[in-house]
């Protein structure tokens, strides 16, 4: 039987502050994210907190991914969803990488 899709959620530690809480940073971060996994970006939302920390929002034609940030404590949590066959992990590492996290966390879930 096909999967009805992958879906990661992943937390990410000991990240860059500056990184964490540049919004259009994280925007392209994500955005490249989308794009390492083979997804069809569709719209992307995001928000800036005072005094810091993003998210952002990226819905795709295979579904989404989210990103919400903690400057403050150098974490990052993320919601990778992708259907149509699409392998999610891709996205997980690129992330992994961009964000300079020294540690993460990630459980999959196969539908």
């Amino acid at each position: 039987m096909d999967t009805l899709g992958r879906h990661l959620i992943a937390e990410f530690y000991g990240c860059a502050h500056g990184t964490l809480d540049d919004e259009e940073r994280i925007r392209e971060v994500i955005t490249a994210a989308a794009e390492a996994v083979g997804a069809t970006p569709l719209a992307l939302q995001s928000h800036h907190y005072a005094p810091q920390g993003v998210t952002a929002t990226l819905l795709i034609a295979e579904s989404h991914l989210s990103i919400h940030t903690w400057p403050e404590f150098g974490y990052a949590a993320v919601d990778i969803f992708t259907c149509g066959g699409l392998d999610p992990r891709p996205g997980f590492e690129l992330l992994r990488r961009r964000l300079k996290a020294n540690d993460s966390r990630v459980q999959e879930i196969v539908r």
